[in-house]
C-alpha cells in the first residue's frame, strides 16, 4: 500500500527542517519571486539548495511555488529562475496560470509540475486537461466534497496525483482567488500580499446616516461575516486516505516552528496509526486535543462533507484561540545527568510545570525543580530572548524537542 504523502509548509530554512524532523514527507516553499506568500521570509536559491539537500538526505521532497497570477511584467526572469530551481534539485513546481505553466515546460521540460489550488480545479475534465499538458499532480479547489473528490479520482484511474488541503486557514474566496484585499488595502492577494480583510470587523452604514454603524449580527464588537473557521481534518484522516488522495496538505507558511511541529506531529501519528491497522483504525482523541494547543480559530471540516454553512464561520471575533505558550527548544541533552539545555522562547520560571514533546511521541509533563544558566549558576527565571538555560528532565529528550506551558 502506497502511503499518503503528508505535505507541510516551510516559511524559512529553519521551519523546513522542523517540518521534516517532525514527520512531513514533503515540504512546499516560496522563493524570493513568483510565489503567493510575501509575508513569509521565503528562500534564496542558496537556501533552497541547502533545504533540498537536507530533505533529500532524509528521503523527503521539496516543492516550490510559482503560483502567482502574473501580469507581463511579472514574467521577467522566470525562465532563468526555473532553470536555477531545477539545478538546485527541486522536486516539483506549483503553478496556477497557463502562461507560467508554459514557461516551465519550455525552460525546463524535465521539471515536474503541480497545478496549484489557485487553478480552481473542480472537475475530472480539467484534471485530465492539465495531465495531457504534462502536469503530474493537481491540487484540487478547496470547495469540493470528499464524494466529489472520490468521483474525480475514480475517473482518473491513477493517472494523476491528487492533492488536497487538510488543515489550516480558509479563504473567503474561490480557492484563494480574491480581490477584496486589493480593494481595501491595495495589496494583491493573487500576487502573494493578502492583507486578510476577510478577518476585519464590519458594520453596516446607511447612506443618509454617516457615522452610525449598525452590526449585521447583533454583537458589541461588530460582525465577522467573512471570518472562516480553520480547516481541521485530524479526526477524519481515514476518510481522506480511503478516498484515494495522494497528498494531504497543511496550510501555513507564515506560521511558527512550534505550530508546524505540533500540527505535523499530530497528522503524522494519525496517518501512521491508520496504516498500522486500517480495519480497526479509530481517531485518537489525544491528537485532536494536541492540535488545539497551538494558536487557532475554531475548527471546521470545510466542504469535505457537503457545502460549508453558517457553522463554518466565526461571527463573534477575529482573534485566535491560544491556550499554550511555546517556551523553549531543546538544544542538547546529557543522558548521564538527565540535564537538557534549552533555548528560551518565552519567559519561564523555576517551579513551573511544562509539557515536553518531540517527533512521533506523546508529550510528558515536567516540573522545573532544577534550573541553571549556561554557566551552571542557579536562576529563578529565563526571561531573555533565546537565553540558554538548563533543566533536569525525568524522561529522555533530544535536540529539537519543544517545551510548552499553559498560557498565563
Amino acid at each position: 500500500m502506497n502511503k499518503v504523502e503528508l505535505l507541510a509548509p516551510a516559511g524559512d530554512l529553519n521551519k523546513l527542517k522542523v517540518a521534516i524532523d517532525y514527520g512531513a514527507d514533503a515540504v512546499y516553499l516560496g522563493g524570493e519571486s513568483f510565489g503567493l506568500r510575501k509575508a513569509s521570509k521565503n528562500f534564496s536559491i542558496e537556501e533552497i539548495k541547502e533545504g533540498v539537500e537536507y530533505a533529500h538526505e532524509r528521503g523527503k521532497r521539496v516543492h516550490v511555488t510559482l503560483n502567482i497570477i502574473p501580469h507581463n511584467k511579472d514574467m521577467v526572469g522566470v525562465e532563468e529562475y526555473i532553470r536555477d530551481l531545477y539545478n538546485a534539485g527541486v522536486d516539483a513546481l506549483l503553478v496556477a496560470d497557463p502562461g507560467m505553466f508554459m514557461k516551465v515546460r519550455t525552460a525546463e521540460p524535465r521539471m515536474n509540475i503541480h497545478i496549484s489550488t489557485q487553478g480552481s480545479v473542480t472537475n475530472s475534465e480539467t484534471v485530465k486537461f492539465w495531465n495531457e499538458m504534462g502536469a503530474e499532480r493537481v491540487v484540487l479547489a478547496r470547495e469540493l466534497s470528499l464524494k466529489e473528490i472520490q468521483t474525480i479520482i475514480d475517473d482518473l484511474d491513477g493517472k494523476v496525483e491528487i492533492e488536497t488541503f487538510t488543515h489550516g486557514a480558509m479563504c473567503m474566496s474561490y480557492s484563494g482567488r480574491c480581490l477584496l484585499s486589493n480593494y481595501m488595502t491595495g495589496r494583491d492577494a493573487n500576487m502573494g500580499d493578502c492583507a486578510q480583510p476577510c478577518r476585519y470587523k464590519y458594520h453596516l452604514v446607511e447612506e443618509k446616516r454617516p457615522g452610525e454603524y449598525f452590526p449585521i449580527e447583533e454583537h458589541e464588537e461588530g460582525t465577522f461575516i467573512m471570518n472562516s473557521k480553520d480547516l481541521c481534518m485530524i479526526e477524519h484522516v481515514n476518510d481522506l486516505i480511503e478516498t484515494g488522495i495522494t497528498s494531504l496538505k497543511i496550510e501555513g507558511r507564515v506560521k511558527s516552528e512550534y505550530y508546524l511541529a505540533t500540527v505535523i506531529r499530530s497528522y503524522r501519528m494519525a496517518i501512521d496509526a491508520y496504516y498500522n491497522d486500517p480495519k480497526n483504525y479509530k481517531t485518537d482523541k489525544y491528537l485532536a486535543e494536541e492540535i488545539k494547543k497551538v494558536s487557532h480559530r475554531d475548527f471546521t471540516t470545510g466542504f469535505f462533507y457537503g457545502q460549508a454553512n453558517e457553522d463554518s464561520q466565526v461571527y463573534e471575533t477575529n482573534s485566535y484561540i491560544r491556550g499554550y505558550d511555546f517556551v523553549g527548544l531543546v538544544m542538547d541533552y546529557d543522558k548521564d545527568t538527565k540535564i537538557a539545555t534549552i533555548e528560551q522562547r518565552n519567559r519561564i520560571f523555576k517551579g513551573e510545570e511544562v509539557e515536553i514533546f518531540g517527533p512521533n511521541i506523546k508529550h510528558f509533563n515536567q516540573v522545573i525543580d532544577y534550573m541553571v544558566d549556561k554557566n551552571d549558576k542557579e536562576i529563578e527565571v529565563a526571561n531573555h530572548a533565546k537565553q540558554l538555560f538548563k533543566i533536569k528532565v525525568d524522561q529522555e529528550v533530544a535536540k529539537g524537542y519543544m517545551v510548552r506551558r499553559i498560557s498565563e
